[in-house]
């Protein structure tokens, strides 16, 4: 399981088990050939099989099994941690203090450790200490406020904007931001990162354009966010949909030659006061064909077009197929990590361990040896190993 390909190969990360983006920071790393040692909760029992296959985001992972609570198994974390490059956690502020893990005294084993912390409001604020979801943090920022249709409630993004865009890959920036200084200067440091402040950095755009009146505040009105006729998703006459893009002058005039829209109203390309008349009569279009027919006719034109495609569908289509932007691990079809590096490609994509595979082996390597029994039950003891 230790890492030997990937631009990340000489790092050495440990997490400590969690939920949405901490571990999906610590995938990120595993993917590009960091070595990321887990800190597993005690695993269930007969667990199924297809179920940890099923667990995308702890791929590529040594599973080593602990019980935080006992002082013995503190210890063992502190003596992993001793060797580590950088540290992950996403639990609420003071729990890592709580467990004799907080930065301080991880510093103090490791002064070069970067200290990775993802919550959902950051370390301080006024709700720092409150509990919330994806939903919440991105709806604090405005960036919920601008998906979904005019008149319609805001649609949930599915943690895609919050917990993994605004928290898992902001973490992960971080941390190589930190690592970077931490190569120069031989000096540590805590990166605290939230998905509230994230999720606000990922709509820069938007609230430039917002600054400069290029946005309407109502949402559903613009062109970015299904206002505008042309750029937009429609059903076929198959029920299934289809995606335009078509901002460009060029490219707008290349969708009216290919789907035949001669009338002369579709030259009124950026009069909003014709945008629902537009939408109406182009969804009447697109009712007329076949999903697979528009795209017969549209694919890999200039019009800027795809198919809307299902997680099932998405990993069979020709261009993921030949980007391998796909793979499948134990018959789990699931993203493959990205981006792609010239000179240091990615390693395979690996499975997910079982949570505490690993804990012999890594124990013996920090020099423990097993008194008893795993750190997971109550009636543990270990013993340091001679030498």
């Amino acid at each position: 399981m230790s890492a030997g390909a990937g631009p990340l190969a000489a790092v050495t990360a440990i997490e400590f088990a969690g939920l949405g983006p901490a571990p999906f920071a610590g995938m990120m790393l595993a993917d590009q050939g960091a070595r990321v040692i887990r800190i597993d909760r005690t695993p269930k029992r007969n667990a199924p099989k297809s179920a940890r296959d099923g667990d995308v985001l702890s791929r590529g992972r040594e599973s080593i099994a602990l019980d935080l609570k006992k002082p013995d198994a503190v210890e063992v974390a502190l003596r992993l941690i001793e060797r580590a490059d950088v540290l992950i956690e996403g639990f609420r502020p003071g729990v890592m203090e709580s467990l004799g893990l907080g930065p301080d005294v991880c510093l103090q084993r490791r002064p070069r450790l970067v200290y990775g912390r993802v919550t959902g409001w950051g370390q301080t604020g006024p709700l720092a200490q409150a509990a919330g979801h994806d939903i919440n943090y991105i709806a604090l920022t405005g960036a919920l406020h601008a998906v979904g249709r005019h008149g319609d409630p805001p649609v949930p993004t599915a943690g895609m904007i919050g917990d993994f865009g605004g928290g898992g890959m902001l973490l992960a920036f971080g941390m190589l931001c930190a690592l970077l200084e931490a190569k120069r200067s031989g000096r540590g440091q805590v990166v605290d990162a939230s998905v509230c402040d994230g999720s606000a950095l990922l709509a820069s755009l938007l609230y430039g354009w917002r600054a400069t009146g290029a946005w309407h505040a109502e949402p559903g009105t613009n062109v970015g966010d299904g206002g505008a006729p042309f750029f937009n998703a429609y059903a076929c006459a198959d029920g299934r949909y289809i995606s335009i893009g078509s901002i460009e002058p060029q490219f707008y005039a290349l969708l009216r030659e290919r789907c035949g829209l001669t009338d002369p109203v579709f030259k009124r390309q950026l009069d909003e006061s014709q945008w629902p008349a537009l939408k109406a009569r182009l969804a009447d279009t697109f009712r007329r064909r076949t999903r697979a027919e528009w795209c017969a006719l549209l694919e890999g034109t200039d019009v800027c077009f795809a198919p809307v495609l299902s997680f099932d569908e998405a990993p069979a289509h020709p261009h993921n197929i030949a980007r391998g932007t796909f793979a499948k691990v134990n018959g789990v079809a699931q993203p493959a990590p990205a981006p792609k590096f010239g000179g240091t490609p990615a390693p395979a994509c690996k499975p997910v361990r079982a949570a505490g595979a690993d804990t012999r082996r890594l124990l013996a390597e920090i020099g423990f040896e097993e008194a008893t029994t795993h750190l997971l039950h109550t009636n543990t003891a270990w013993t340091e190993a001679p030498g």
